[in-house]
């Protein structure tokens, strides 16, 4: 007698884990993002002025390191985000969810590609000739940071787009998370095709965000579950 070899099937993972799951997952995003952009780069980095900042980098090369690995875990974060919302938004159309899915991994890999600028820098300290070229290296994280925003900005109107089509997810916050991946993408577009574009829409309409995030642990905690029908042909 043959023995049954057959290998166990791992369960999917339900809606509410996958709430819980991208919750969870953006809160710990939102709160190391703004330590290593707003209370460490932007303290240390003082644009126009090389010999400050470079000074204040070579004092606190552990603060700016420090940024290096709080932005790589929320790349690491943004796939695990990129990997829930997929589950969650399965239900209403597997492929239009997965290519949200990629956008965001790819803006994922933007970042972490984005932060070899900020290892060169390291690598270039103390060698007062490369001022200008550690500069650079800085604008270069911005540009490069900047540009995958755009991509970013994609995967937001998706998800909220399909959120609005969901039947399961509120109407309302379906319409502000794409409001919040539309702010992106001008902000982006507007960059890149007009020089003196100063605009910054999206810190007006991240809310949309925000409340993304409290809606999933909610439901998470609550529970979410499909309705009867689910808008599945979009």
């Amino acid at each position: 007698m043959i023995p049954n070899t057959k290998p166990a099937m791992i369960p999917e993972i339900s809606l509410r884990s996958a709430a819980l799951i991208t919750g969870f997952s953006l809160l710990l995003m939102a709160i190391l993002a703004p330590i290593a952009n707003f209370a460490i780069l932007e303290s240390l980095i003082i644009p126009g002025d090389a010999l400050t900042t470079v000074s204040n980098i070579e004092g606190a090369q552990g603060q700016f390191r420090m940024a290096i690995f709080l932005f790589l875990l929320v790349a690491i974060l943004d796939i695990i985000v990129a990997w829930a919302l997929f589950v969650l938004l399965k239900p209403v159309n597997r492929e239009w969810s997965l290519l949200a899915a990629w956008f965001r991994l790819i803006y994922s890999g933007v970042l972490v590609i984005s932060l070899g600028n900020h290892m060169n820098v390291l690598s270039l300290l103390g060698d007062d000739s490369a001022m200008g070229q550690i500069m650079l290296f800085l604008a270069a994280f911005n540009n490069e940071w900047a540009l995958g925003l755009i991509i970013f900005g994609f995967h937001l109107l998706l998800v909220g787009y399909l959120a609005f089509r969901s039947g399961y997810i509120n109407r309302w916050l379906g319409i502000l998370v794409f409001i919040a991946g539309l702010g992106y993408v001008i902000d982006g577009l507007g960059a890149v095709l007009f020089a003196n574009y100063d605009l910054n829409l999206a810190m007006f309409t991240f809310v949309g965000e925000v409340l993304l995030i409290f809606w999933c642990l909610w439901k998470g905690f609550k529970g979410l579950e499909l309705k009867e029908k689910v808008a599945s042909n979009l």
